[in-house]
Protein backbone atom coordinates (compact mmCIF):
# COMPACT_ATOMS: atom_id res chain seq x y z
CA UNK A 1 0.00 0.00 0.00
CA UNK A 2 0.78 3.47 -0.27
CA UNK A 3 3.02 5.69 2.62
CA UNK A 4 2.43 8.46 4.26
CA UNK A 5 4.47 11.07 6.33
CA UNK A 6 3.37 14.52 8.21
CA UNK A 7 4.80 17.61 10.26
CA UNK A 8 3.26 19.11 13.14
CA UNK A 9 5.40 21.65 14.81
CA UNK A 10 5.18 24.52 16.94
CA UNK A 11 7.55 26.44 14.21
CA UNK A 12 8.49 26.69 10.96
CA UNK A 13 10.76 23.51 10.42
CA UNK A 14 11.99 21.66 6.80
CA UNK A 15 11.51 17.98 6.29
CA UNK A 16 14.73 17.35 4.22
CA UNK A 17 16.18 14.77 6.66
CA UNK A 18 13.06 12.89 7.09
CA UNK A 19 11.71 13.16 3.16
CA UNK A 20 15.33 11.73 2.00
CA UNK A 21 14.64 8.69 4.06
CA UNK A 22 10.99 8.72 2.87
CA UNK A 23 11.76 9.24 -0.62
CA UNK A 24 13.27 5.45 -0.59
CA UNK A 25 10.35 3.74 -0.43
CA UNK A 26 9.00 4.79 -3.18
CA UNK A 27 11.11 2.23 -4.78
CA UNK A 28 8.56 -0.29 -4.24
CA UNK A 29 6.07 2.34 -3.87
CA UNK A 30 6.26 3.82 -7.78
CA UNK A 31 3.14 5.47 -8.86
CA UNK A 32 3.38 8.80 -7.46
CA UNK A 33 4.41 11.51 -4.57
CA UNK A 34 3.20 14.30 -3.50
CA UNK A 35 3.71 16.78 -0.94
CA UNK A 36 2.20 19.79 0.98
CA UNK A 37 3.77 22.82 2.80
CA UNK A 38 1.15 25.18 4.43
CA UNK A 39 2.64 28.83 4.79
CA UNK A 40 0.17 31.47 6.71
CA UNK A 41 -3.08 30.33 4.62
CA UNK A 42 -1.65 29.33 1.65
CA UNK A 43 -0.30 26.19 0.84
CA UNK A 44 2.53 24.90 -1.40
CA UNK A 45 1.56 21.32 -3.15
CA UNK A 46 4.22 19.61 -5.57
CA UNK A 47 2.82 15.92 -6.88
CA UNK A 48 3.97 14.28 -9.84
CA UNK A 49 2.96 10.83 -11.14
CA UNK A 50 6.36 9.58 -11.49
CA UNK A 51 8.11 7.80 -8.63
CA UNK A 52 9.84 9.64 -5.92
CA UNK A 53 13.26 8.19 -6.77
CA UNK A 54 13.52 9.90 -10.29
CA UNK A 55 11.13 12.59 -9.91
CA UNK A 56 12.81 16.27 -10.25
CA UNK A 57 10.40 17.48 -8.34
CA UNK A 58 11.02 15.19 -5.34
CA UNK A 59 14.82 15.93 -5.74
CA UNK A 60 13.97 19.42 -5.51
CA UNK A 61 12.15 18.84 -2.78
CA UNK A 62 15.18 17.37 -1.12
CA UNK A 63 17.32 19.98 -1.63
CA UNK A 64 15.60 22.87 -1.08
CA UNK A 65 14.58 23.42 3.15
CA UNK A 66 11.03 24.63 2.73
CA UNK A 67 9.83 25.15 6.09
CA UNK A 68 6.67 24.97 7.68
CA UNK A 69 4.61 24.30 10.76
CA UNK A 70 2.24 21.62 9.26
CA UNK A 71 3.73 19.70 6.16
CA UNK A 72 1.98 16.24 4.66
CA UNK A 73 3.68 13.84 2.62
CA UNK A 74 2.70 10.80 0.22
CA UNK A 75 3.93 7.70 -1.79
CA UNK A 76 1.86 6.11 -4.54
CA UNK A 77 1.06 2.47 -4.41
CA UNK A 78 -2.09 2.40 -6.68
CA UNK A 79 -4.94 0.18 -6.21
CA UNK A 80 -7.78 2.07 -7.47
CA UNK A 81 -7.36 4.65 -10.25
CA UNK A 82 -4.75 4.60 -12.70
CA UNK A 83 -1.36 6.17 -12.58
CA UNK A 84 -2.07 9.67 -13.35
CA UNK A 85 -1.49 13.30 -11.99
CA UNK A 86 -5.37 13.48 -11.33
CA UNK A 87 -4.77 11.01 -8.77
CA UNK A 88 -2.17 11.71 -6.72
CA UNK A 89 -1.90 12.68 -2.64
CA UNK A 90 -1.97 14.62 -1.09
CA UNK A 91 -5.16 16.24 -2.82
CA UNK A 92 -6.36 19.40 -1.49
CA UNK A 93 -9.91 21.92 -1.10
CA UNK A 94 -11.26 24.49 0.42
CA UNK A 95 -13.29 24.90 2.92
CA UNK A 96 -14.77 27.76 5.69
CA UNK A 97 -12.08 30.27 3.85
CA UNK A 98 -9.12 27.18 4.69
CA UNK A 99 -7.35 25.11 2.54
CA UNK A 100 -7.06 21.14 3.11
CA UNK A 101 -5.14 18.93 2.52
CA UNK A 102 -5.46 14.90 2.92
CA UNK A 103 -3.26 11.76 2.02
CA UNK A 104 -4.50 7.72 2.18
CA UNK A 105 -2.99 5.05 2.83
CA UNK A 106 -5.30 2.32 2.12
CA UNK A 107 -8.19 0.60 -0.02
CA UNK A 108 -12.01 1.33 0.10
CA UNK A 109 -14.38 -1.38 -1.66
CA UNK A 110 -17.51 -0.47 -2.80
CA UNK A 111 -16.90 3.11 -1.51
CA UNK A 112 -19.11 5.43 -3.41
CA UNK A 113 -20.79 8.23 -1.40
CA UNK A 114 -23.12 10.60 -2.18
CA UNK A 115 -21.48 14.38 -2.92
CA UNK A 116 -23.40 17.40 -3.34
CA UNK A 117 -22.11 20.13 -5.83
CA UNK A 118 -19.58 21.60 -3.42
CA UNK A 119 -16.98 18.64 -3.09
CA UNK A 120 -16.34 16.55 -6.29
CA UNK A 121 -13.30 14.27 -6.99
CA UNK A 122 -11.25 14.75 -9.99
CA UNK A 123 -9.60 12.07 -10.12
CA UNK A 124 -11.15 8.43 -9.83
CA UNK A 125 -9.60 7.28 -6.91
CA UNK A 126 -11.52 5.87 -3.25
CA UNK A 127 -9.14 7.73 -1.31
CA UNK A 128 -10.01 11.60 -3.12
CA UNK A 129 -14.29 10.54 -2.94
CA UNK A 130 -13.22 9.46 0.92
CA UNK A 131 -12.07 13.17 1.38
CA UNK A 132 -14.75 14.91 -0.26
CA UNK A 133 -17.43 13.24 1.52
CA UNK A 134 -15.29 14.15 4.74
CA UNK A 135 -15.47 18.05 3.33
CA UNK A 136 -18.79 17.95 2.83
CA UNK A 137 -20.05 15.90 6.09
CA UNK A 138 -17.58 18.59 7.69
CA UNK A 139 -19.70 21.64 5.94
CA UNK A 140 -23.06 20.17 7.21
CA UNK A 141 -21.95 19.43 10.62
CA UNK A 142 -20.64 23.21 11.46
CA UNK A 143 -22.21 26.23 9.71
CA UNK A 144 -18.34 27.94 9.99
CA UNK A 145 -14.67 26.74 11.42
CA UNK A 146 -14.96 25.19 14.47
CA UNK A 147 -12.09 24.62 16.97
CA UNK A 148 -9.99 21.48 16.82
CA UNK A 149 -11.41 19.88 19.92
CA UNK A 150 -15.05 19.91 18.09
CA UNK A 151 -13.17 19.20 14.77
CA UNK A 152 -11.60 15.75 16.18
CA UNK A 153 -14.93 14.53 17.49
CA UNK A 154 -16.94 15.24 14.39
CA UNK A 155 -14.52 13.28 12.51
CA UNK A 156 -14.83 10.55 15.24
CA UNK A 157 -18.34 10.67 14.74
CA UNK A 158 -18.09 10.16 10.46
CA UNK A 159 -15.23 7.92 10.22
CA UNK A 160 -17.06 4.58 10.90
CA UNK A 161 -18.93 5.48 7.57
CA UNK A 162 -15.94 5.36 5.80
CA UNK A 163 -14.05 2.45 7.75
CA UNK A 164 -16.80 0.06 6.98
CA UNK A 165 -15.75 -0.06 3.48
CA UNK A 166 -11.75 -0.97 4.31
CA UNK A 167 -8.22 0.51 5.28
CA UNK A 168 -8.41 4.14 5.75
CA UNK A 169 -5.16 5.05 7.32
CA UNK A 170 -5.21 9.11 6.57
CA UNK A 171 -3.19 12.55 7.71
CA UNK A 172 -5.70 15.30 7.17
CA UNK A 173 -4.55 19.14 8.06
CA UNK A 174 -5.72 22.40 7.73
CA UNK A 175 -2.61 24.34 9.08
CA UNK A 176 -3.35 24.55 12.46
CA UNK A 177 -3.53 20.82 13.73
CA UNK A 178 -2.80 17.39 11.96
CA UNK A 179 -4.94 14.22 12.55
CA UNK A 180 -3.76 11.50 11.71
CA UNK A 181 -6.11 8.26 11.52
CA UNK A 182 -4.82 4.32 12.26
CA UNK A 183 -6.91 1.57 9.87
CA UNK A 184 -3.72 -0.74 10.27
CA UNK A 185 -0.21 0.64 10.70
CA UNK A 186 0.69 4.31 11.72
CA UNK A 187 3.56 5.63 14.00
CA UNK A 188 4.50 8.81 15.23
CA UNK A 189 7.46 10.47 17.48
CA UNK A 190 7.51 13.59 19.43
CA UNK A 191 10.92 15.58 19.13
CA UNK A 192 11.24 18.07 21.85
CA UNK A 193 14.56 19.64 24.07
CA UNK A 194 16.99 17.93 24.67
CA UNK A 195 17.14 17.08 21.12
CA UNK A 196 19.61 14.02 20.23
CA UNK A 197 21.05 12.71 17.31
CA UNK A 198 19.11 10.25 14.80
CA UNK A 199 20.00 7.83 12.06
CA UNK A 200 17.73 7.61 9.18
CA UNK A 201 16.29 3.58 8.53
CA UNK A 202 16.45 3.85 4.69
CA UNK A 203 19.48 6.02 3.89
CA UNK A 204 23.04 6.46 5.72
CA UNK A 205 22.28 9.36 6.83
CA UNK A 206 22.40 11.09 10.57
CA UNK A 207 21.79 14.37 11.81
CA UNK A 208 22.17 16.16 15.38
CA UNK A 209 18.98 17.71 16.04
CA UNK A 210 20.49 19.90 18.94
CA UNK A 211 22.36 21.65 16.39
CA UNK A 212 19.62 22.80 14.45
CA UNK A 213 17.17 23.81 17.04
CA UNK A 214 15.78 25.68 20.42
CA UNK A 215 15.25 24.70 23.42
CA UNK A 216 11.44 25.80 23.03
CA UNK A 217 11.09 23.70 19.62
CA UNK A 218 8.55 21.17 19.26
CA UNK A 219 8.12 18.65 16.38
CA UNK A 220 6.21 15.82 15.93
CA UNK A 221 6.47 13.52 12.65
CA UNK A 222 3.79 11.29 11.36
CA UNK A 223 4.74 8.06 9.57
CA UNK A 224 3.66 4.74 8.23
CA UNK A 225 6.62 2.79 9.35
CA UNK A 226 9.02 4.59 11.59
CA UNK A 227 12.15 6.41 9.63
CA UNK A 228 14.87 6.11 12.40
CA UNK A 229 16.72 3.64 14.28
CA UNK A 230 17.20 5.19 17.60
CA UNK A 231 14.24 6.84 18.58
CA UNK A 232 11.11 5.95 20.37
CA UNK A 233 8.19 5.49 17.67
CA UNK A 234 4.99 4.94 19.13
CA UNK A 235 2.86 2.97 17.10
CA UNK A 236 -1.61 4.00 17.22
CA UNK A 237 -3.85 1.83 17.58
CA UNK A 238 -6.33 0.23 14.92
CA UNK A 239 -9.68 2.51 14.87
CA UNK A 240 -7.20 5.48 16.85
CA UNK A 241 -7.56 8.89 15.71
CA UNK A 242 -4.64 11.41 16.89
CA UNK A 243 -4.61 15.42 16.64
CA UNK A 244 -1.12 16.96 16.36
CA UNK A 245 -0.18 20.70 17.72
CA UNK A 246 1.93 22.68 18.04
CA UNK A 247 4.40 19.76 17.79
CA UNK A 248 2.81 17.67 20.27
CA UNK A 249 -0.08 14.77 20.29
CA UNK A 250 -3.53 17.16 22.34
CA UNK A 251 -5.72 14.17 24.35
Amino acid sequence: MCQLLGLNANTPTDLVFSFTGFAQRAQEHKDGFGIAFFEGAGVRLFVDHQSATVSPVAQMVQRYPIRSRHILAHIRKATQGVVALENTHPFQRELWGRYWVFAHNGNLVDYQPKLHAAFHPVGSTDSERAFCWLMQELAKNHASLPNVEHLSETLAELLPQITRHGTFNFLLSHGEALWAHCSTRLHYVERRHPFARAQLQDEDLTVDFAAQTTTSDRVAIVVTEPLTRDETWQALRPGELATFVGGKRVR
